[in-house]
């Protein structure tokens, strides 16, 4: 922050004045002064008294003297312990929103060609069903760690790894053909991940009502009903004709997918997330077991009697870790490998990043010391983005029962919630700018409520406390901007300046200087956001911008003001507020509507 730099300086400045020492400026740290105490800025002393031979208190008055004197961003200081708070003069506050208000992209970083080169893999869907919810929280946060890790200067390439294989897309298969009577897309009326997602469902009933059948007919154990299960042996063996490449099964499984793929697509569109590659598993699996068999053969790996491969990692103080079967067949570790290996052969990748629920961490630790022994160099360092899972009020959800929450139903929820709660504040909208305006507001309000949370953290989504217009919403954030945009656009039909700030005279009111104070720390926020994989620390930052607005909003006139110096620069810190809401919006995936 400008006024921060200026005062480190100072610091520094009176230490050698006052002391005759010399520290490295990382050593002064400058917090935003405690609510309950007077000033803007708080110096800690305590790492400057071993040097300068002071108590804390005595240290502090002396180091604020000389501030007062000799630095006009000084205008005041008050002694707490040993915490010197320091009053910013107004000049200053002025002249920092001057510098961002000459930045169109303040706080944001762009990528140079040296830049390190981020991975971040998310989404990862199975063609056996529609994306969920759990898949809108994973998305969502892939996304806007792209775009955070961007505006902190790196280059970033979206990966996608779609689950196509396995004993789970044939089960969608074996119904499809069993009960499926031709049905597709077209003559259903239904999205085609929707379509392949009912008979996954349709499978599993199938295949519990089997089972419980030959229980009761047989006096069965369910383990051994379901080991005899013929819709499951019937599954097993569409798998290994699939594995061996018979045309008809590929051909059906092609079909099948590029039903899901449409529909996955056009969700993604609608929620607004994008990739810059999607790799297949069908694709990587084979590349997968070759870098096994490599590792074999280079004694990093283990073949055991019965033909299956493993990792022994119990000197890493795991336990051992199966990489192919015995029948050689590979399992989602093996997978992940060959993954690797092609991203890597793509993109000189420097850090690889997976946005992935907490439920796997034990598998990406895993996979961190199996790249790094098989010789990828990003293996030791690859980052698993752990988050937490999104459940209902109503508790968890099961694909196999269909009891998720679909991803295009919600965002059709939320949508129509928003259009219902803005019916009567509209500001003169035509139709096509009601039904913009809602699909902003809906997508936006989901957005927000799932990225406000601390990604860590397991969470609740109610989709009616999500759209809110008071309250630490995304809606209310949105409606925030529209109405500083309205303003604006009022001023410019009076033909009043929105670009003129004032002078270094000027007087303004504690809550501007709050107001600019808080835009400066937008920078601080995104550098945060980025080390700590947070885009929760954008959200909230955003929040607590809007909700001080909105106070000064309130207390203050802006177009009515009398003061034609003063009308001109609540109008540019206005436009500054709405700029920043809008940048960090961005960084959140989060559109904003110019009007409501």
């Amino acid at each position: 922050m400008f006024v921060e730099q200026q005062i480190s300086k100072a610091v520094l400045s009176a230490l050698k004045g006052l002391y005759g020492v010399e520290v490295p400026e990382t050593q002064v740290q400058l917090q935003k002064t405690k609510k309950e105490f007077k000033g803007h800025l708080t110096l800690v002393v305590f790492p400057f008294l071993r040097l300068i031979k002071r108590k804390p208190e005595v240290a502090a008055q002396e180091i604020g003297g000389y501030l007062l004197e000799n630095e006009p961003a000084v205008s005041a200081f008050n002694v707490v312990k040993g915490f010197l708070n320091l009053t910013v003069a107004s000049s200053s506050w002025v002249q920092m929103l001057e510098q961002i208000a000459s930045q169109p992209n303040f706080g944001l970083k762009a990528a140079k060609e040296d830049s390190p080169l981020v991975m971040i893999e998310y989404s990862s869907p199975n063609t056996n069903k529609p994306l969920h919810l759990g898949h809108v929280r994973n998305n969502l946060l892939g996304f806007s760690l792209s775009e955070i890790l961007k505006a902190n200067g790196y280059k970033v390439v979206r990966t996608n790894i779609v689950n196509d294989r396995g004993i789970h897309i044939c089960k969608s298969m074996i119904a499809w053909q069993k009960w499926g009577n031709g049905v597709t897309p077209e003559s259903s009326g239904k999205k085609g991940d929707h379509l392949i997602g009912d008979f996954y469902i349709l499978f599993n009933q199938k295949y519990k009502e089997e089972v419980e059948a030959a229980q009761k007919e047989k006096q069965l154990t369910k383990e051994q009903a379901e080991a005899a299960s013929p819709l499951m042996a019937e599954t097993r063996e569409m798998l290994r004709k699939w594995e061996a490449g018979d045309e008809e099964i590929r051909g059906l499984w092609k079909k099948m997918n590029n039903w899901v793929y449409a529909g996955f697509d056009e969700t993604y569109k609608r929620m607004g997330v994008a990739f810059d590659k999607i790799y297949y598993e069908s694709e990587t699996y084979l590349e997968g077991k070759a870098k096994v068999q490599e590792g074999l053969e280079n004694g990093v790996f283990y073949r055991r009697p019965d033909n299956s491969v493993w990792a022994d990692l119990t000197k890493e103080g795991l336990d051992e870790k199966l990489l192919l079967r015995t029948d050689g067949t590979s399992v989602y570790m093996t997978q992940d490998i060959g993954t690797a290996k092609l991203r890597f052969l793509d993109y000189p990748i420097d850090k690889m990043i997976y946005v992935v629920g907490n439920e796997q961490n034990y598998h990406f630790q895993v996979l961190s010391i199996l790249l790094d022994k098989l010789g990828f160099k990003f293996g030791k360092d690859l980052v698993h983005f752990s988050y937490g899972m999104v459940e209902l009020p109503e508790g968890k959800m099961k694909s196999r029962e269909g009891t998720v929450v679909d991803a295009d139903d919600l965002m059709d929820e939320m949508i129509c919630t928003a259009k219902e709660l803005s019916s009567g504040r509209q500001e003169n909208l035509t139709p096509e700018e009601v039904e913009e305006s809602a699909r902003i507001v809906g997508l936006g309000s989901l957005k927000y409520f799932i990225l406000k949370v601390d990604p860590r953290k397991n969470m609740t989504f109610n989709p009616k406390e999500s759209i809110d217009f008071n309250g630490n919403t995304g809606s209310f954030i949105q409606y925030t901007y529209a109405r500083i945009k309205s303003v604006l656009r009022k001023a410019e039909s009076l033909g009043l300046a929105l670009d003129f700030i004032g002078d270094d005279k000027m007087e303004i009111s504690e809550k501007e200087e709050g107001l600019i104070q808080t835009l400066g720390y937008f920078p601080v926020v995104i550098k945060e956001a980025g080390e700590g994989y947070s885009p929760a620390l954008v959200a909230n930052y955003v929040y607590d911008l809007v909700k001080e607005y909105n106070q000064f909003y309130h207390d203050y006139t802006i177009l009515k003001e009398p003061d034609e110096n003063k009308r001109s620069f609540r109008l540019a810190l206005s436009s500054n507020v709405a700029k920043i809401v809008r940048s960090g919006m961005f960084l959140l995936g989060i559109d904003v509507p110019e009007r409501m």
